[in-house]
């Protein structure tokens, strides 16, 4: 696909899925800048690509304004805010003692951080004209993940979060979708890839996923939750409507400033 004279901000930028889509995008034409906390690794991609690289904590809310600030600054627009930055849980479960720093850690990088991404992209969509924002979510985002409950609440969280503001920007040209992959072999698995090769469990790759993040840049839908797993089409999750109110209930919206249920 072609991306020429197309911005792209990538947070996560370093590693994993992050980097790859990195080189696909550059490799389309696209201008790209990448934020990761990782000095040495996202100056490593950001040379390969010809981009930039911003290095900074994404839990911190200011880090995400001086990322879109930055790359307008170096390249007049953004067009695109691929918020991918993300962090296993570990178990954290009802009957561990709860490990606060952890537990906001995990919130942070997996939920703050794409609500403060997408809070610093819109007013940058907005002056280029539109755009689109891509958060990473996850299988767990869909169906739980009993090993890992936190981060299965965050990718829920990341998920909701993505439906709703895709569908309150929808009218100003700002699309915003979320990806959904299955367990893929990148370093936030590295512990534990052995035993999946072990089970010989199929693994994703950081191709499979960039090839489903370009059909969601290539789409026009927005609030879309794509599901990727090994060896299937790439495509929106479709979720169940809600039952509405019974039968003799006259009207099925609540009025207009009504708190939510």
């Amino acid at each position: 696909m072609s991306y020429q004279d197309k911005v792209v901000l990538i947070t996560g930028g370093g590693s994993g899925f992050g980097a790859a889509a990195a080189r696909r995008l550059a490799a389309g034409g696209a201008r790209v800048a990448l934020l990761d906390r990782h000095t040495e690794s996202v100056s490593a991609v950001a040379e390969e690509v010809d981009g930039f690289a911003i290095v900074g904590d994404v839990t911190d809310p200011d880090t995400s304004t001086r990322a879109v600030f930055e790359t307008e600054e170096r390249f007049g627009r953004l067009d695109v805010a691929f918020l991918n930055a993300g962090t296993v849980g570990g178990q954290l479960a009802s009957d561990d003692a709860l490990d606060l720093a952890r537990y906001r850690a995990v919130v942070g990088v997996n939920l703050d951080a794409v609500v403060y991404g997408t809070c610093a992209a819109v007013p940058a969509l907005r002056r280029a004209g539109g755009g689109q924002i891509v958060a990473t979510a996850s299988l767990a985002g869909l169906v739980a993940i009993p090993d890992d409950p936190v981060y299965t609440l965050t990718k829920h969280a990341v998920v909701g979060y993505v439906k709703a503001v895709g569908a309150q920007l929808a009218g100003e040209g700002i699309r915003v979708n979320a990806l959904c992959p299955g367990f893929a072999d990148t370093p936030l698995i590295a512990d534990h890839r052995d035993a999946f090769v072990a089970a010989s469990f199929p693994l994703l790759t950081t191709e499979d996923v960039v090839d489903a993040l370009e059909l969601v840049l290539a789409g026009e839908g927005t609030a879309e939750c794509w599901f990727i797993q090994p060896g299937r089409e790439s495509e929106p999750f479709r979720f169940r409507g809600v039952p509405g109110p019974r039968a003799g209930v006259t009207s099925q919206a609540p009025p207009a400033g009504a708190l939510h249920p």
